[in-house]
């Protein structure tokens, strides 16, 4: 008898080759690729004229001698900081800006509340305190200025002579509120501008509220107050800290009521209204620079300074609850 032939043996598995080419890569470049224009856009339009003010920063160049200039490092930088005008715009600038913050968190919470609930003509009033956020800035600058501080025809005028009307004083006096009351002024209607915005910040957030927890917590016999304390306020943590970075840098370089409403003037000049004098009104370019980056470093500080400051009241109020 003849022996079965011998099976051949199997070859062993080839081991998988260690690298391999990524299939998807080619797929990632081409969802990114769409992305480059608005990069490279947004690179041009916001980094190189920092950059190119960051270097004119370093020169001494008057808009007067344009051909004399030369190379000056941080002359500029000390400049800025022995200007004692300087000094007292950051001053200004800091109390304008927490001001203004602060005030418009507060309303905006308080009017988002009353908007979170139900009632006949909800989407009407929603729009109408949109409005003042959606005006020019210069516009609603001079609405203030003109139709609201007016000593001569104001509204503000004209309804305090109304009431002192009503207990008989035919003849009062007629109040200059930009000069009584300066950097409330602007404050004021900085805060009328920015409430809308952070109303509608803090809305979102209300809307986004978990409902289960909500009723649970109201089915285990919890206030108005608690429900807001222990879930809504930490809850709204997030959108708090949007609108108080946001409003923050955003106020920090406001230029527009300072500008329209007192021209800098009775101490609120905040340092972009400093920043225009020096360049338009002194013709220092490599001042105004200067000027310009240490602006640019201040909002980065104050911005992170509230931030840090609401996330650690927010964390603290949650954590005693």
């Amino acid at each position: 008898m003849s022996a079965p032939p011998a099976t051949p043996a199997r070859s062993a598995p080839r081991a998988p080759s260690a690298v391999r080419p990524r299939a998807g890569r080619p797929r990632v470049w081409a969802t990114r690729a769409p992305l480059l224009p608005a990069l490279v856009f947004l690179v041009a339009v916001t980094q190189l004229p920092f950059v190119a003010t960051l270097v004119i920063s370093l020169f001494d160049w008057n808009a007067l001698a344009p051909d004399d200039r030369r190379f000056a490092w941080f002359t500029n930088y000390a400049a800025v900081a022995r200007d004692p005008a300087l000094r007292e715009s950051v001053l200004t600038t800091a109390l304008l800006t927490a001001t203004v913050v602060v005030a418009s968190v507060v309303l905006g919470l308080l009017f988002a509340l009353l908007l979170n609930r139900a009632f006949r003509g909800r989407g009407l009033v929603r729009t109408l305190f949109i409005t003042p956020f959606l005006l020019v800035p210069v516009s609603a600058a001079l609405l203030w200025k003109h139709a609201l501080y007016n000593p001569e025809y104001g509204l503000f005028n004209g309804a305090w002579t109304w009431f002192t009307g009503l207990f008989g004083d035919d003849t009062p006096a007629r109040a200059d509120w930009i000069s009584a009351m300066p950097l409330i002024a602007v404050e004021a209607s900085l805060v009328w501008q920015w409430t809308p915005f952070m109303m509608l910040i803090l809305l979102a957030g209300l809307q986004s509220r978990p409902a289960d927890a909500m009723e649970a917590a109201r089915l285990d016999g919890a206030n108005a107050w608690q429900l807001f304390r222990h879930l809504t306020l930490p809850h709204l943590r997030r959108y708090l800290e949007l609108g108080v970075l946001l409003g923050s840098i955003h106020i920090v370089q406001n230029f527009d009521a300072v500008f329209t409403l007192t021209s800098g003037g009775l101490g609120t000049a905040n340092l972009p209204y400093t920043v225009y004098q020096t360049f338009y009104q002194a013709h220092e370019y490599g001042v105004a620079s200067a000027a310009g980056v240490v602006v640019v470093i201040g909002t980065i500080v104050i911005a992170t300074f509230a931030l840090r400051v609401v996330s650690s009241l927010l964390h603290d109020a949650a954590a005693k609850g």
